[in-house]
């Protein structure tokens, strides 16, 4: 196999990727119209709904490095809010 020494460029978008980003809501929204007027699109029950959450949310808590960002962030907000943690303020 022979070696090419033409440095390699990065590849420009073709197609659909290439397109203005309001021409390819267009072209999708009108695909997902279509698709749910022939009885194609898949509409989630609230049962499959609830059991991708709770994927998703087993997934995301694997990582713990993560979950404690999410902790810290969520703390320093409500600390910073000047409310002690599990009080409301007075509703006026």
């Amino acid at each position: 196999m022979a070696e090419s020494s033409e440095t390699t460029q990065p590849r420009k978008p073709r197609g659909f990727a290439a397109m203005d980003p309001e021409k390819q809501r267009l072209i999708a929204s009108k695909g997902g119209r279509i698709a749910h007027q022939r009885g194609h699109a898949h509409e989630f029950t609230p049962e499959e709904a609830r059991e991708a959450g709770r994927k998703g949310g087993q997934s995301v808590s694997r990582d713990r490095k993560h979950m404690a960002a999410i902790g810290k962030l969520g703390g320093e907000a409500r600390s910073q809010k000047g409310q002690p943690s599990g009080e409301q303020p007075p509703v006026v």
